[in-house]
């Protein structure tokens, strides 16, 4: 399911938001939601590259709470910057979902996440583990 979840969230669920928000030009949105997947170039930058069940969030420099807030203030300008601001904010909750999937299925996995607190805190509002 967390497999699946993820996938969808980065493929599916930007071509809802390109088709019913953006009728006209979605096909154009939908090509500027997939391509701020581009921010997992910043993984390669993590040693190791590739980690079972480390948490994006907070530990990759594009996936930190102040990129966040830069992403949300792409949200006041126009397109196609308000799209790319979707798409990242897209992009950081579909990882944190990721995260919070991985906290219920081992709790300890997360131990020493930079996002640790955060994906504890909601996971306990969300009444998981």
């Amino acid at each position: 399911m967390q497999e699946f979840t993820h996938y969808f969230l980065h493929l599916g669920f930007p071509l809802f938001i390109a088709y019913f928000f953006y009728k006209r030009e979605w096909k154009k949105v939908y090509i500027i939601l997939l391509a701020t997947m581009l921010i997992d170039i910043d993984h390669v930058f993590a040693d190791p590259i590739f980690q079972a069940n480390r948490c994006s969030i907070n530990f990759h420099p594009l996936h930190s709470y102040f990129a966040a807030l830069l992403y949300i203030g792409l949200l006041f300008f126009r397109k196609p910057f308000s799209i790319i601001g979707i798409g990242l904010l897209l992009h950081l909750a579909t990882d944190l979902i990721d995260c919070i999937f991985t906290y219920a299925n081992c709790p300890t996995c997360l131990i020493d996440s930079p996002a640790e607190s955060l994906v504890k805190s909601i996971s306990r509002f969300l009444n998981i583990k």
